[in-house]
């Protein structure tokens, strides 16, 4: 959903929208920023693109300032409109704020801060956190923060700076993704890692309850009642050069592009001498295991979709499949003889990560399948399996939808191994397996044959997908697009690029972005 940067140094106004800029995908409808020039607070916000927020600020972007905020906004409370817009501000217009989230207790907290005379401008939830760290702010900034969040109810990622307090970023976080980086004498915070592959690729996600200091030369965190936890940066594998477009017109289809190579990453080290080794498995003795619970949201619902079919027809386990919005508001009947399985690219979907949290009270052990290492749903789950798949920018899942695929495709032969009798189907399972990327650079190599069929195909063709040999094709369809015979379970993974081809051409054809579709979000992190 929406997205934060900040940070704190030495840097132009440019380098921050630039940053912000980074994190479109995530969805937006307005965008904002808010730094100290000449010991003034500075706020700009538009109702609109980055791109116009940036128009906007021409004059300002070769600036040098030393901290800075910036926000892109996906309405919950109020209009997009530029007053709604974050940062907010305080009374004095010496605190702004930028927030995610979704304060649920705000409307008691504006009405207790209106009556002690605060003044609001805004329709919005947010606002509420600029005032309570105004009425608790006596010189400390991070003492300030700490006491404001104290008081909320809600799900919040925040990042605060003072007037009076220059080079200094103060940031909290509950229920909704924060990440920090540190540069050479930056400091820098995201909603997610995306922005900070410039500067770094070592990184520490704050986990619930955590507020942090941030100075151009260090990084402090605290837990919200004072005490100092133990928080380790990870290393994040990508680069800033994967989540660029490459002299591709559209991430999506770069990301196409990039298919072959996450399925080569997602099996690397994973097949050994004929049998499935996932080494993250040991530890939940899967032999006693009979009943899989499986959670997600949006395409990777699709994936574990497959997953339980592919799985229940081949073993004699019992897999509950729901989407994680609805698992979450039922008791879940596990026991010591269940597994949730949560399956999330971000690692970030919030309804996702509270059926996990539902599961785990109820004694369920969590295996989670994750594209972001160190991301919420990685840190909570008993054990991760990573899909290795690299950055995905556009927002239409392309190459973490596969990768997810042949990860869950393993987990699941993973099972099958402990049933007589699956010997031979199990090994060509396999083979195939190992084979898929060979197969796939051969169907992206149609691509050029796909954007002429769909060029055809706007005075209504008959298009057909199916197998190699089969002699019917030609008698039912105008064009036909096919595939190597494989295993049946295994068709859903090598159609899937075709149809991603077929919805990438169209979409460009029809003068729409593929990378932003509209309405859609590439996490959804908010409730």
């Amino acid at each position: 959903m929406c997205g934060i940067v900040g940070m704190v140094g030495d840097f132009e106004v440019g380098e921050l929208i630039q940053n912000l800029k980074k994190l479109e995908y995530r969805g937006y409808d307005s965008a904002g920023v808010a730094y100290l020039l000449n010991n003034n607070l500075m706020v700009h916000k538009v109702s609109g693109k980055v791109d116009q927020l940036r128009e906007s600020m021409r004059g300002e972007l070769a600036k040098k300032i030393s901290e800075g905020i910036a926000h892109t906004r996906w309405a919950t409370h109020g209009e997009p409109n530029d007053i709604n817009a974050h940062p907010h501000t305080d009374c004095e217009k010496k605190i702004a704020v930028v927030h995610n989230g979704i304060i649920e207790n705000y409307k008691e907290l504006k009405e207790e801060l209106l009556k002690k005379g605060h003044r609001f401008v805004s329709e919005t939830d947010t606002e509420v956190i600029a005032h309570l760290i105004e009425d608790e702010f006596h010189g400390d900034l991070l003492e300030a923060v700490r006491r404001a969040v104290l008081r909320l109810r809600g799900a919040y990622a925040i990042a605060v700076i003072h007037k009076e307090i220059p080079k200094v970023i103060v940031a909290a976080r509950k229920g909704s993704p924060l990440v920090i980086g540190k540069g050479k004498g930056l400091s820098l915070l995201a909603s997610d890692v995306t922005p900070l592959l410039r500067y770094t690729r070592n990184v520490v996600f704050l986990e619930d309850g955590d507020v942090a200091l941030l100075r151009p030369e260090d990084v402090e965190i605290y837990y919200i009642d004072g005490t100092r936890p133990l928080r380790n940066f990870v290393r994040i594998s990508w680069s800033e050069k994967d989540a660029e477009k490459s002299g591709y017109k559209h991430f999506m289809y770069k990301e196409i592009m990039e298919e072959p190579q996450a399925i080569v990453s997602a099996l690397a080290g994973r097949i050994k001498k004929g049998k499935v080794f996932l080494e993250e498995l040991k530890d939940l003795n899967i032999e006693d295991i009979y009943r899989v619970d499986l959670v997600s949201c949006g395409t990777s619902f699709y994936a574990s979709m497959i997953f339980k079919y592919f799985l229940e027809n081949h073993s004699d386990m019992v897999v509950n499949l729901e989407v994680s919005s609805e698992y979450r508001y039922k008791r879940p009947h596990v026991n010591d003889r269940t597994i949730l399985i949560a399956v999330s690219q971000s690692g970030e979907t919030a309804d996702t990560l509270e059926s996990v949290r539902l599961a785990k009270r109820f004694g369920a052990r969590v295996l989670s399948v994750v594209n972001v290492v160190g991301s919420t749903l990685d840190r909570e789950s008993d054990v991760s399996i990573y899909m290795n798949a690299g950055p995905e920018i556009g927002v239409a899942a392309t190459k973490t939808y596969v990768a997810e695929l042949v990860t869950l495709y393993l987990i699941a032969l993973k099972f099958i191994e402990r049933k007589e009798g699956w010997g031979s189907y199990y090994s060509d399972m396999l083979d195939r397996l190992l084979r898929i990327p060979e197969i796939y650079e051969n169907i992206l190599r149609k691509a050029e044959k796909i954007r002429k069929i769909e060029a055809r195909s706007r005075n209504a063709r008959i298009i057909v997908l199916g197998t190699e040999g089969n002699k019917e094709l030609k008698e039912i369809g105008d064009d036909v697009i096919t595939v190597p015979s494989v295993p049946e379970p295994l068709y859903p993974l090598l159609m899937a690029p075709i149809i991603q081809m077929f919805a990438y051409f169209i979409s460009d054809m029809k003068g729409l972005d593929p990378d932003k579709p509209r309405n859609l979000a590439k996490s959804v992190t908010v409730e």
